[in-house]
């Protein structure tokens, strides 16, 4: 199966002329999801003793398989915070798989990860981070956050009187679902400053004002959001680290979905404060157009991280020596075994410039406030919060939540866009709203407009 003969040839073939198809389609077919024994009789057994030979099976993926999955660059596709990596960034994607670089350590892939380093610089440089400051790419944004706060536990425990504490850390009711999964991977407890709107510094102070004595001795670090994926929300970063330099707390910063804007002129101030976190989560595979997996973790002091993460063993001893001397990622962050993620981006940064990485990041919060007045403008429809970032959240009058799902499941169906609802706190209740979140440059105001008729029925 190593082989190079005439059906590896005319199976490259076929793969390279759908990436091609695929990659030039600009409004790709809105798939739609089947149930598992659906596709099992469609498909049949396609893992065998003999196999069922390459053409079969790609024939079944694009055929079949593929039209059950919803493409994430649909200029619809308005849902969950959805993603348009560049045309440049999916065919090094490519060029990434089929060079077979391991992107744990220097020795192995020195080429690969220099590429990395040039566009972990630029992100650094969008954050303000003091010089000395550099991160790694991570599968996404869990495991950024997960790396980081492994950093800030084990650099807490530094202090022999944290030995054998369960930790505690302080977020927001708004913050991702993924501070509370990392929460249980290292054991740490969890307190949530509830505030659906923006975490502020007198927030956290009274939350911390209010701990009991074992409490605040187990307190090792706050997570604020820059850029909620609820709403685009962003936490009073300035006045947070403030509270956390006087605390002697670490700050962590998960800008997963909204780092991508401190690309942005026109937002760049909302940012302020970022510069003093501890560490930062981007996601380049979100707003800025990777392909995924593409996360970041970056931190103000890449050599805590490295005396969290560095793993030990005889047969690595050689990535440590002198003539192997480098940037391991593997040291940096949560895994060892890793692909040279940050690839794409670096090819797409080097082939287009930031100057277009800031347009399009710009592109999708002039969307989301194009949408804020067309909805403004419906009688029918009603904002819920001006719009933030790229998140748009409104109702429509008289809707009940099975209003919301319906009309969620009857444009999927008629194939014209893909927007859930989501639900926001209105007079102390969770009521369900409707949700935009742009990403795609290529998504019009025609899209919204027809998207916005639908509810008009």
């Amino acid at each position: 199966m190593h082989n190079i003969d005439i059906e590896l040839v005319e199976m490259t073939l076929d793969v390279m002329k759908y990436s091609i198809n695929r990659i030039t389609n600009t409004s790709p077919e809105l798939g739609q999801p089947k149930k598992e024994e659906e596709l099992r009789k469609l498909v049949g057994d396609t893992i065998t003793a003999k196999g069922i030979g390459g053409e079969n099976a790609f024939h079944l993926f694009r055929d079949v398989l593929v039209k059950a999955t919803v493409p994430i660059d649909h200029p619809r596709h308005l849902a969950f915070v959805p993603a348009s990596p560049t045309r440049a960034a999916i065919m090094f994607d490519l060029v990434t798989s089929a060079s077979s670089i391991h992107g744990a350590y220097w020795m192995e892939g020195a080429g690969g990860i220099f590429c990395e380093n040039e566009a972990m610089q630029w992100l650094v440089t969008l954050t303000g981070l003091p010089v000395g400051a550099f991160g790694v790419f991570t599968s996404g944004g869990t495991a950024a956050n997960l790396s980081a706060m492994v950093t800030a536990r084990e650099y807490w425990r530094t202090n022999i009187k944290n030995l054998n504490k369960k930790a505690l850390v302080i977020t927001s009711a708004g913050a991702h679902s993924s501070i509370k999964a990392m929460a249980k991977v290292i054991d740490a407890d969890v307190l949530l400053v509830e505030t659906e709107d923006l975490m502020t510094a007198r927030d956290l102070q009274n939350k911390i004002d209010r701990l009991d004595a074992d409490q605040r001795k187990r307190l090792f670090a706050v997570v604020a959001t820059g850029g909620t994926t609820n709403a685009g929300i962003i936490d009073d970063l300035e006045g947070i680290a403030q509270v956390c330099e006087k605390e002697e707390l670490w700050f962590h910063v998960d800008a997963a979905y909204g780092g991508g804007a401190l690309a942005a002129d026109s937002v760049r101030h909302l940012f302020n404060g970022i510069e003093k976190a501890d560490s930062i989560t981007i996601d380049p595979h979100k707003w800025l157009f990777s392909p995924y997996d593409c996360g970041a973790v970056i931190y103000k002091n890449p050599e805590l991280a490295k005396a969290a993460h560095s793993q030990e063993g005889s047969y690595l001893e050689i990535f440590k020596d002198e003539g192997a001397s480098g940037f391991n990622p593997a040291d940096y962050q949560i895994q060892l075994t890793r692909r040279i993620r940050g690839l794409p981006l670096w090819f797409s940064l080097a082939m287009h410039g930031t100057d277009k990485y800031k347009w399009a990041v710009e592109m999708g919060i002039k969307l989301a406030n194009l949408a804020g007045e067309l909805i403004a403008d419906r009688e029918h429809l009603e904002l819920v919060r001006k719009p933030s970032l790229s998140c748009v959240l409104f109702r429509r009058k008289g809707w009940s939540p099975d209003d919301y799902r319906n009309w969620t499941y009857k444009n999927h169906r008629d194939g014209l866009a893909l927007v859930t609802p989501t639900k926001w706190i209105i007079n102390d209740v969770a009521e369900t709203v409707a949700r935009f979140c742009f990403i795609n440059p290529d998504t019009t105001i025609e899209d919204i407009v027809a998207i916005l008729e639908t509810m008009e029925e």
